[in-house]
C-alpha cells in the first residue's frame, strides 16, 4: 500500500490541505484495493492552528515522513514564514531515497526552500508567482499552467488545480479509469480550461433518458473503425445539424469532440494495458494515423504516446 503523508505547519490553509484528505485519505478500496494509507503530519507542534482558525491535532510528527512514499505540502500559511530546518532535511531525505514530493499552491515555497527545486520546472499560485522568482531565481517558473510534474517532484497552482495534481498521482498509480471514478465522485470537469491539459479523463455521463445513450454506446463500438459524424447522423436517423444540436443539448459538447475524446480515452487505455506497437494502437482506436494520433496527444494531453506509456508504465503498482 502507498503511504501519504500530508504536512501541515501553523496557519496550513485549510481548503489545500483538504485536497490530499479528500483524495488519498477517504477509503476508497471499493474502486481499487488497496487505496492509499494517509497520515496527517505535523511539521512542528501537532496542535496545528489552521488559517481559518480552527485547531487540528496532528497524530504523527515528522519521523513518519520516513515511511512515506508520497509527500503533500498543502499552501503555506504565509510565504514570507521559512520552513523549519528539521522539515527540510526531512524533505531532502524523502526526496533522497525515493519519495515523491507534491507542493499544492504556496506549499511550493517550502519545497522551494529546500532547494530541490533548483533547476526545475515548476508553478504556483499566479498571485505568488513574482514572489517565488524574486527569492528563489534558480526555479523554472511557469505561472501559466494549472501543475507541473518534474519527475518526483510535483508543483500546483491554487485551489482546484491541487485536485487536478492529485487525480494525475492517483492516474499515474493506479490508472485512468481509476483516477476517473474518484474524478466523477468530486464532481470534476473532463478537461479545464487552459494551463497543462490534464491526463485525468472521464467517460461522458448518459442517461437513459437523454434519447442518445444507445448511439453513444454505438459510436464507441466502432471507433476502431473510424466511426465518424456522418456515420453517428446516419445511425440516429437524423440530420448533422440535428445531432450536433442533440449532442450540445445531452453531452455538452459537438459529436466531433466527443468523438476526439473517446478516441484518446481508448489509446491512453491500450497505451496503458497492452504493450501493442503504438502504429497498431492509433489503428484500434480509429486515428487516421500514428501522426494523427500523435498530434492529438501533444495539443490535449502535451505529451506523445510513447511518453504517456512510458510515464504510467514507470510508476505503476507492480502486478
Amino acid at each position: 500500500m502507498s503511504t501519504v503523508a500530508a504536512v501541515i505547519d501553523q496557519g496550513a490553509l485549510t481548503f489545500d490541505f483538504a485536497i490530499p484528505c479528500e483524495v488519498f485519505g477517504l477509503d476508497r478500496s471499493d474502486i481499487v484495493d488497496p487505496w492509499y494509507e494517509f497520515l496527517v503530519v505535523a511539521a512542528g507542534e501537532r496542535r496545528v492552528k489552521m488559517q481559518t482558525g480552527f485547531v487540528l491535532e496532528a497524530p504523527h510528527g515528522l519521523e513518519a515522513l520516513d515511511g512515506a512514499d508520497t509527500i503533500v505540502l498543502p499552501g503555506w500559511s504565509d510565504p514570507d514564514d521559512e520552513p523549519s530546518d528539521a522539515l527540510k532535511a526531512a524533505l531532502v531525505a524523502a526526496h533522497t531515497r525515493g519519495a515523491r514530493l507534491i507542493a499544492l499552491c504556496t506549499g511550493a515555497f517550502a519545497l522551494a526552500a529546500t532547494g530541490l527545486l533548483d533547476g526545475r520546472r515548476a508553478t504556483t499560485h499566479w498571485m505568488y508567482a513574482d514572489r517565488l522568482h524574486s527569492r528563489h531565481p534558480r526555479i523554472d517558473l511557469d505561472p501559466d499552467v494549472l501543475y507541473v510534474v518534474d519527475d518526483r517532484l510535483m508543483t500546483s497552482a491554487g485551489t482546484a488545480a491541487g485536485i487536478d495534481l492529485c487525480l494525475h498521482v492517483v492516474a499515474s498509480d493506479h490508472g485512468v479509469d481509476v483516477a476517473a471514478s474518484v474524478a466523477r465522485r468530486l464532481v470534476m470537469p473532463l478537461f479545464r480550461a487552459g494551463g497543462q491539459a490534464q491526463y485525468v479523463d472521464t467517460p461522458i455521463a448518459t442517461t437513459s433518458g437523454d434519447g442518445l445513450s444507445a448511439l453513444l454506446d454505438w459510436g464507441r463500438a466502432g471507433l476502431g473503425s473510424g466511426v465518424s459524424v456522418d456515420a453517428l447522423a446516419r445511425r440516429g436517423a437524423m440530420s448533422r445539424r440535428t445531432l450536433t444540436r442533440r449532442f450540445q443539448a445531452a453531452v455538452g459538447m459537438a459529436p466531433a469532440e466527443w468523438l476526439q475524446r473517446e478516441r484518446l480515452r481508448l489509446a491512453q487505455r491500450l497505451l496503458e494495458t497492452t504493450d501493442d506497437p503504438i502504429e497498431f494502437v492509433a489503428r484500434r482506436a480509429g486515428y487516421e494515423s500514428p501522426v494523427t494520433m500523435r498530434a492529438q496527444f501533444a495539443r490535449r494531453l502535451q505529451t506523445s504516446p510513447r511518453g504517456y506509456r512510458a510515464t504510467f508504465r514507470a510508476i505503476s503498482p507492480p502486478g
